[in-house]
């Protein structure tokens, strides 16, 4: 069975992990045969009431919220080291491009937490699979770039161009696909990136991350 870490962000789409992608690449992983154990950094964030979509000004801790999702089974992103797994994996929601960067605030001249820069390193450098969904390509767009990482976030022409600027490639993907690069051993899907998608479409692209990834572990 292969071992797949994944990196949490809080939980709710505004301020953490979005969820039906977050339980979505849990089953998808669990079906193409892989043990999943859940990662998040033990940081604040900035609290985003989900009805009004505002800033309550309220804070609250990343890797608590994490473990909302993660039926309490989450550690520290401290603890995460690639020799301990074959594949890593990152679900969407606007905490990717919050808390585990500030790619929502500066875009391509955003800084990467130091622990999730690290991870992804590691991982790249042993050759083990990365998988990212919806937004949370910009985090191995923006650590990754320089390699000349293929990925998607979907057809948002805006955030394509800043993840060119990174030197990384983006192709255009539909919600139900994803993009392999097997170069870099990394595979991307658009998900909630298409705000109007339906669970399903959101599963589908997932699925196929999922399944590659674990191939490829």
């Amino acid at each position: 069975m292969k071992k797949i870490a994944v990196v949490l962000s809080g939980s709710g789409y505004l301020d953490g992990s979005e969820i039906t992608e977050t339980v979505s690449l849990f089953i998808a992983l669990n079906q193409a045969g892989a043990e999943i154990t859940c990662f998040a950094p033990d940081i604040d964030l900035v609290e985003v009431d989900h009805i009004s979509k505002s800033p309550t000004g309220g804070k609250r801790n990343v890797l608590i919220e994490s473990a909302r999702i993660a039926r309490s089974k989450v550690k520290s992103l401290a603890e995460l080291h690639a020799k301990d797994f074959d594949g890593l994996a990152f679900p969407g929601g606007f905490g990717a491009a919050k808390n585990l960067c500030n790619w929502a605030e500066k875009g391509a001249a955003c800084e990467v937490n130091p622990e999730v820069k690290r991870v992804i390193l590691e991982f790249f450098e042993a050759s083990k699979p990365i998988g990212a969904c919806c937004i949370a390509p910009v985090l191995l767009a923006k650590v990754l770039g320089k390699k000349k990482v293929t990925l998607t976030i979907g057809d948002d022409a805006a955030t394509a161009a800043e993840i060119q600027k990174t030197g990384a490639q983006h192709e255009e993907c539909p919600v139900d696909d994803y993009i392999s690069d097997r170069e870099t051993k990394v595979v991307t899907t658009p998900a909630y990136m298409y705000g109007d998608a339906k669970p399903n479409e959101v599963f589908a692209g997932i699925f196929g991350l999922a399944h590659e990834l674990v191939e490829w572990a």
